[in-house]
């Protein structure tokens, strides 16, 4: 068998070379179908070939594009099962570990390319541990500071490559990085005070304000030490003396910057990590890109700091004075930033946006980090879903039987159901006292008649009379429940809140317990009041009317409400077929016509009857608006004899 895979790696070696001049893997196709054997792996042999001639690539010239073809080559093997599938990722390994950084950076980008390769089912699962140790070979092996875009690519790469619920690439329980120190000089043999010639204001950049500087890279790093009394007073006083230092340090873009909106201007300077030499802080402290970055480090301090942190302890816990500091602190901190040029406003909003949506990842943290699920899989889920809660819910009709059977009903909603079945019987339903809503008189009117009996003046808001509300449900009130709403008069009215001045007095006087006293000359006197403007009016209209040259005197007649017995005769006749229709129109309920039916033994009796009530009980009730009345229900003939009577009244 040793002999077997000795021959078979050094004849698969030489065919790769041909392999990557035709750039196709016929060639080790076909040569697998001639040793087919179930006796025989043909995987292990191929995959070491694979490894062997990368290595001879290395030594001979190392060409990037020739050992990426090789790759390639490796990958479409793998898809067709000739090879395993982490093989792929076991040749780049090799290749990063003997090849120098700068190639390592060259062919990195091959990687970065095929990510949706290396996530395909035939490699992820396979090759995830492997690309994850490749890329934390490669970490260790770069300078942090000198190579810092190569490893911010590398940590892209995994972040696009591995989920974001995978553990490996979570710090769950929201750890810092202590090892982050920022060193110092601690020697004041240095301490020369020096200020800006073409400041307005001369802030001194002493020693100490280095040292107060500096000193907050360790709250940044550490943010915990806050929550120590001691250390929070530290922080506190550091914070506004930089702040005002800020502040008070005006930015000349133009003059003291480069052109930062140029995107060509390749000489914009980066730093991953600013030098603390004493000598330097007072040119630093004028660079724009500098204080945009410590101003952003205090605003994330601070929104972990009054954030809701699953793993932080019940010791770390801001009282409310420190909670206010830092709200002023960040309007504070948010002014200097949008003071700070290039486009500050801008680049303010742009913070805010970012920082409001580390919220949204602070909170899907402290939910255990649950996996993202979209596309097609959320979809499939969802469908199960729906299709198990339909399996499950009952059918319509045995809902319906198990309600008929307990003497309710079904409406489809648990609400509607609900609702109904309170009282299944709607004409039971609407009798029940309990859905009389209509308060009585002296109720309502209560709090209006303490107002007017008041011994002290009220103002006119607060009056309720004045409440355009409270008038319109008393006027529906007054409709149904008053004996004086309905009252026949030739005055017009003047003004809502007078009348129901007028109406709630007589309410008043009619309470049980009230002496009756002067009823009579109170009603003349409020009635003068309220109609004198109308009074007025008429007059002045009559007046129109006599100097009107169109006005003609014999057009103009009283209405006419006497009715003889002939004319009761005639219309208790005309009407006794259909009496009972007429009856309900005028107002008369169930009660009322049996009681006609019953004194009165035909229907023109009955008819006749109800008339002469109707006539007698109501003032404003004339022959014109019978004939109306009658020809609404469609009793022309009836109508044609009232009007006739009119007719013969006026000649």
């Amino acid at each position: 068998m040793a002999i077997n895979y000795d021959i078979l790696k050094q004849e698969y070696k030489e065919l790769l070379s041909t392999v990557l001049q035709t750039n196709s893997i016929d060639i080790l196709e076909q040569k697998n179908k001639t040793l087919q054997r179930n006796d025989l792996d043909l995987k292990s042999p191929l995959d070491q070939a694979f490894r062997d001639y990368a290595l001879e690539l290395l030594t001979e010239d190392g060409n990037v594009q020739v050992l990426q073809n090789l790759i390639v080559l490796c990958i479409a093997s793998c898809r067709k099962g000739m090879t395993t599938p982490t093989i792929p990722v076991v040749l780049l390994g090799d290749i990063f570990d003997a090849v120098t950084l700068n190639v390592c950076e060259e062919l990195f980008s091959f990687v970065e390319s095929n990510v949706s390769v290396w996530k395909e089912e035939l490699f992820f699962i396979s090759c995830k541990n492997n690309l994850l140790r490749m890329c934390n070979d490669l970490l260790r092996r770069l300078s942090r500071s000198s190579a810092t875009v190569f490893c911010g690519r590398i940590l892209l790469f995994l972040a696009k490559f591995f989920p974001f619920s995978e553990r490996s690439g979570l710090n769950i329980v929201s750890e810092f990085n202590l090892e982050n120190i920022t060193e110092y000089g601690a020697d004041t043999t240095e301490e020369t005070p020096t200020t800006d010639s073409e400041s307005k204001k001369n802030i001194v950049i002493d020693y100490s304000l280095y040292c107060k500087f500096w000193s907050l890279q360790d709250f940044f790093r550490n943010p915990n030490q806050c929550y120590n009394k001691v250390q929070w007073k530290v922080f506190t006083s550091h914070t506004t003396n930089i702040l005002n230092t800020f502040q008070g340090l005006k930015l000349d873009y133009v003059s003291k910057n480069i052109d930062w909106t140029d995107k060509n201007n390749e000489s914009t300077p980066y730093f991953s990590k600013y030098l603390t030499n004493q000598k330097l802080l007072d040119l630093q402290i004028y660079d724009v890109n500098f204080r945009r970055f410590v101003l952003l480090q205090f605003l994330i301090l601070f929104q972990y700091l009054t954030s809701n942190v699953k793993f932080k302890t019940d010791s770390f816990e801001l009282k409310a004075d420190q909670k206010e500091w830092i709200q002023n602190i960040i309007e504070k901190v948010y002014s200097l930033l949008r003071e700070t040029p290039p486009d500050g406003t801008k680049f303010a909003e742009i913070v805010k946006n970012i920082l409001h949506r580390e919220e949204h990842w602070n909170t899907w943290k402290n939910d255990g980090c649950p996996e993202f699920k979209k596309g097609l899989q959320a979809n499939q889920e969802l469908t199960a879903e729906k299709r198990r809660t339909i399996i499950e819910r009952p059918k319509l009709g045995d809902i319906i039987r198990d309600a008929n059977n307990d003497g309710k009903y079904y409406l489809g909603t648990p609400e509607l159901t609900k609702l109904w079945n309170l009282c299944p019987d709607n004409l039971e339903a609407c009798k029940g006292k309990d859905r009389d809503f209509l308060p009585s008189l002296e109720t309502y009117f209560s709090d209006a008649i303490d107002q007017l009996e008041s011994p002290t003046p009220i103002k006119d808001e607060d009056k309720l009379l004045k409440d355009g509300n409270f008038g319109w449900r008393a006027l529906r009130l007054l409709a149904r429940r008053s004996p004086h709403f309905f009252t026949y008069t030739n005055n017009p009215m003047n003004q809502l809140p007078d009348y129901l001045e007028m109406m709630v007095r007589k309410i008043a006087t009619e309470r049980p317990g009230r002496v009756q006293e002067h009823s009579e000359q109170m009603d003349t006197e409020m009635e003068e009041v309220l109609f004198k403007a109308g009074e007025e009016e008429n007059t002045n209209v009559e007046m129109r009317h006599e100097d009107s040259e169109f006005q003609d005197d014999h057009n103009i007649h009283p209405p006419i409400t006497s009715v003889t017995s002939l004319q009761l005769d005639l219309f208790s006749r005309l009407i006794s077929p259909n009496w009972k229709k007429l009856a309900a129109k005028l107002g008369y309920n169930a009660d009322e016509i049996k009681f006609f039916e019953d004194e009165n033994p035909t229907p023109e009796a009955q008819a006749k009857n109800m008339l002469h009530l109707w006539f007698e009980e109501n003032q404003d009730d004339t022959l014109d608006n019978l004939a109306y009345i009658l020809e609404g229900l469609g009793m022309t003939e009836a109508a044609e004899a009232v009007k006739s009577e009119i007719g013969s009244n006026e000649s």
